[in-house]
């Protein structure tokens, strides 16, 4: 299920890095992890679900990449844009 339009736009306004900003490493992270944290409540439900669990594995290593970019361009962004998500413990 996509994102509503109200909760995307809420996040890219959140993680924006200018005005005009939509696609910056931080603003798809942010969209990503709500994805994965729809498709992991999903899943709770619907266990035998594994044609979305492999679009989830691919969320995942899709905003795994992006983060490692965004470490390796920019350590506080990327610090900040974990702390804000939660993404570490």
């Amino acid at each position: 299920m996509p994102l509503l339009q109200e909760k995307k736009q809420e996040l890219i306004d959140k993680f924006r890095t200018h005005e005009s900003d939509t696609g910056s490493p931080e603003v798809q992270v942010a969209l990503l992890t709500e994805r994965i944290l729809y498709l992991t409540e999903h899943f709770k439900t619907h266990k035998k679900d594994h044609h979305s669990r492999r679009g989830l594995l691919k969320l995942v290593s899709k905003r795994r990449r992006l983060l490692d970019y965004l470490k390796r361009s920019s350590l506080d962004r990327y610090r900040q844009t974990v702390k804000a998500l939660n993404l570490r413990k």
